[in-house]
């Protein structure tokens, strides 16, 4: 071990020394904060540096160099320029980020490049935020366990920041899931409490500083990862989504050995089967319904659904509390509202939808999405945030007996089976159908208003995530113009279905609807700007609960009126 550490020192010292002397020596890291959370199967780190141009051109690139181990489990990596604690600038978001290849690099690192909003010119400084996400981060130690043992876990990684820019101070921070811990490297300026480990902080470290640590601790934390993840999206023409999601999972944690006890895991669940896991959450959108959950065997019962205006919660238990090293496969599927997550703009349709798994506390190794849509569908392009596989495959018999389906039904709609065009029911029925037509676009715009709700609740959670008043401010002008739009919009059909003798029955739930949606709009707007103006007055969480408690009961409850007369007006 001393010898493959005395190693990476010659790599860093000689293989980076020539050529970052000139290029790296112009950036200078004063201040340099670093917390790694260790509460799950998941590391995630923040690092916040305050970064000064001592060199006398501007620079437009910040590095970020990541050990080989390390970056083949980098699941997410994000940067954002900050202002301070709990203060982020809206104007810039998060950074751009690319994988980079400076000169003489070696195979042990792989680099990133953060582009700043703006140059930094000689004599400037800024402070950059930092994310990172790693996967299979971890290793169970020992590997093998008995029902009865706890789980014990290893983590790897450097007490000093890996940099090629020289760090004036800094400290790391290590955030343990248990206060319980078997041993951690012991240096100058370490101190453990509570469920922290803290080291540093440390002065003047040159570039690439490098100093390994191990923390060997307790984690109950359930290891779940999904070896295999096939999500099928199939669009339909009735207007409804369904989502299948088939799971291949293991307990990737130390392996359970000798004989299971289902007595003992019944008595003492928290004591024979500390290490194992019993359950799953998945978040899904707010209108999942049809909600399934089953095996090969056939449908499992034990599972649970809560739902509220912003998500549905599925709680799903197999059928046997999954130990180190167990596998079982399952399905779960639902349905969703075409409508809300299709869009039209200029002449086409945009499926907007998550990509990835809906449950927060696996970690997917291969995921598979299959997207279905129907037949006739053309110039099929997709945006997702990292690069994919695609490929297109035609299922020509069972789309093709859909579409003739539809067509038929298309056919028989619009069929004209009376004698005379000019006939008494032949004009009622042309009046009607303009009705329908019309009310169809009145649900459309209904339907994106409440889009526009969900983004602005989305804005105040990000808020509350990232402190980022300004970002939240955009996103409320963002959503003060949509719907001003909308509501241009909807004047015209309003004014028709209120001069249309068919639509006379339908019109009292339309003019209440639209009551309903615009009171809804004026609480979210109340809520919106208490909450902003909470955070920008620097109160607390509990603060702001209070604040916007009453109000908030006015908004579930307005939604689901909403909701309830949406649904009034679809079946009429």
């Amino acid at each position: 071990m001393k010898r493959n550490r005395f190693d990476l020192s010659l790599l860093f010292v000689f293989g980076f020394f020539m050529f970052f002397s000139t290029v790296c020596s112009d950036l200078v890291i004063s201040k340099l904060d670093r917390r790694i959370d260790l509460t799950s199967q998941l590391v995630r780190t923040t690092v916040s540096l305050k970064v000064e141009n001592n060199g006398g051109d501007a620079v437009s690139e910040i590095l970020l160099p990541f050990p080989e181990h390390q970056a083949r489990n980098l699941a997410f990596l994000s940067a954002m320029v900050s202002e301070g604690k709990d203060k982020t600038k809206g104007s810039s978001g998060s950074l751009p980020i690319e994988v980079a290849n400076p000169k003489g690099k070696p195979p042990s690192l792989t680099w990133y490049s953060v582009s700043l909003p703006k140059e930094l010119s000689k004599g400037g400084s800024l402070t950059l935020e930092v994310k990172a996400v790693f996967t299979h981060a971890l290793r169970p130690f020992p590997e093998k366990i008995s029902q009865a043992d706890v789980q014990l876990v290893a983590f790897q990684d450097s007490a000093h920041y890996l940099s090629p820019y020289t760090v004036k101070v800094q400290s790391l921070i290590i955030k343990l899931p248990e206060p319980r811990v078997e041993s951690y490297t012991k240096l100058e300026n370490t101190k453990f409490s509570g469920t922290e480990l803290k080291y540093g902080p440390y002065e003047n470290l040159p570039p690439f500083s490098y100093t390994p640590i191990v923390v060997h601790y307790v984690s109950y934390k359930p290891f779940a990862v999904a070896q295999e993840l096939v999500r099928e999206i199939e669009i339909s023409h009735w207007g409804n989504v369904q989502i299948t999601e088939n799971y291949n999972l293991v307990h990737a944690g130390a392996e359970i050995t000798g004989e299971f006890s289902r007595l003992d895991y019944q008595a003492r669940p928290h004591v024979r089967g500390a290490s194992a896991f019993r359950n799953l959450v998945a978040k899904l959108p707010p209108r999942a319904h049809s909600i399934y959950y089953r095996d090969e065997i056939g449908n499992i019962s034990t599972s649970n659904v809560w739902s509220d205006s912003a998500k549905t919660l599925l709680e799903i238990e197999p059928r046997y509390p999954m130990f180190g090293g167990w596998r079982t496969s399952f399905t779960i599927g639902y349905g969703l509202p075409l409508k809300d997550f299709l869009f039209q703009s200029e002449g086409k349709r945009f499926l907007n939808i998550s990509f990835g798994c809906p449950m927060t506390d696996v970690v997917i190794e291969n995921l598979i999405v299959k997207i279905v849509l129907p037949e006739g569908s053309k110039e099929i392009s997709v945006s997702v945030p990292f690069p994919v596989k695609q490929s297109q495959e035609g299922a020509i018999d069972v789309d093709f007996r859909v579409f003739l389906f539809f067509v038929a039904c298309i056919v028989y709609m619009h069929a004209d089976f009376t004698i005379s065009k000019s006939s008494p029911s032949y004009l009622a029925k042309l009046q009607w159908d303009e009705v329908q037509t019309a009310i169809q676009q009145f649900q459309n715009i209904m339907n994106r208003c409440l889009v526009v709700h969900d983004k602005l609740e989305a804005s105040l959670r990000e808020l509350s995530r990232t402190g980022d008043v300004q970002a939240c401010k955009a996103a409320r002008k963002a959503a003060d113009s949509l719907l001003k739009e909308l509501s241009k919009e909807l004047k015209p059909l309003l004014s028709f279905l209120q001069s249309s003798p068919p639509a006379v029955q339908i019109m009292p739930k339309v003019e209440e609807l639209v009551s309903k949606e615009r009171e809804l709009q004026e609480k979210l707007m109340l809520k919106h700007s208490t909450v902003v103006d909470s955070y920008e007055k620097k109160s607390g969480g509990r603060d702001i609960e209070n604040r916007v408690a009453a109000v908030q009961q006015k908004i579930t409850l307005l939604r689901q009126e909403v909701d309830d007369l949406l649904e009034v007006i679809d079946e009429i």
